[in-house]
């Protein structure tokens, strides 16, 4: 079956068309990123007019590209940003006037699950040992097993959030610590990092001219990377970290902090490296709707 997933979430609006094997591989056709920034003001709670103006844009292109591919099934999910909205009710009457897409709102559990099942379907890794962190603009979640079940658990805290309010790790360690407490409990070996934060800190380590998914997925990257990727960063000024090999133009405003969530929950957990993973969310929801 041939899936196109739309991916609305709070810093951009992603696309992936792909076609599903045997109910659990994913093979990618086509994929799309544009930083349409919706949590845009995410402090307010309240999602501003030109940023939902961007998404549905950036939606109403991938329409069109998804035209030419013979999707059998769509699927458009939006995430943190508008999970959190006041006025979310509002963006999905628009974004369904505008694109005719029934936008489903992901609760952060079902956004975690996805994620999960996403990571599993492109690694092969010991479950049991295993915790899926996928940090986002706008929160971070959390899923590993617990005696044969699947825990879930989604935190506040993301590389848009913490940009714009300006937290200190401490108040970063706060939010996150009654989760990391629990992950304890089960030992992890295996820390598997999705989202935009994780791939930019893999290709800077990695000094990439040019993004390349291959070369990303499976890296593993060690606790020493992320340090130097993180003092490179808060030494260089932005204008010259957006020329920053490795690091899209766009996140250079977020990459900051997303780096600091990073290097925070591996020193919490103990861990000293984190294996990368392009499967994610996207994926999950791919499979999900080849049911």
């Amino acid at each position: 079956m041939r899936v196109a997933v739309i991916d609305i979430g709070t810093n951009s609006t992603r696309l992936l068309i792909a076609d599903v094997e045997n109910q659990s591989g994913v093979r990618a056709l086509h994929t799309a990123l544009v930083t349409t920034r919706l949590g845009e003001g995410i402090g307010q709670a309240r999602l501003l007019s030109p940023a939902i103006d961007r998404t549905l844009a950036a939606v109403e292109d991938y329409l069109t590209i998804i035209s030419r591919w013979q999707v059998e099934r769509i699927i458009a999910v939006a995430t943190s940003a508008v999970r959190d909205a006041v006025n979310r009710e509002d963006f999905l009457t628009v974004a369904h006037r505008r694109t005719g897409l029934q936008v489903k709102i992901l609760s952060g559990e079902e956004e975690a699950g996805y994620s999960y099942r996403g990571v599993l379907s492109g690694l092969a890794v010991n479950r049991r040992r295993t915790v899926v962190m996928d940090l986002g603009g706008g929160s971070t979640e959390f899923t590993w097993l617990r005696g044969g079940r699947i825990c879930c658990r989604s935190v506040g805290v993301g590389a848009v959030r913490v940009t714009e309010g300006s937290f200190s790790d401490d108040w970063i360690l706060s939010l996150l610590s009654c989760v990391l407490d629990e992950v304890r409990e089960v030992s992890p070996m295996i820390l598997i990092g999705v989202g935009g934060t994780v791939t930019t800190i893999a290709a800077m380590a990695m000094s990439l001219k040019v993004y390349d998914p291959v070369m990303i997925h499976g890296f593993t990257l060690t606790a020493g990377q992320v340090e130097d990727v993180l003092a490179l960063l808060m030494t260089t000024p932005l204008e010259e970290r957006r020329r920053l090999p490795g690091l899209q133009p766009e996140r250079a405003d977020i990459i900051v902090a997303g780096v600091r969530i990073v290097q925070l929950v591996m020193q919490n957990l103990g861990l000293t490296d984190l294996k990368v993973s392009e499967a994610d969310i996207m994926y999950g929801l791919t499979l999900q709707e080849a049911q």
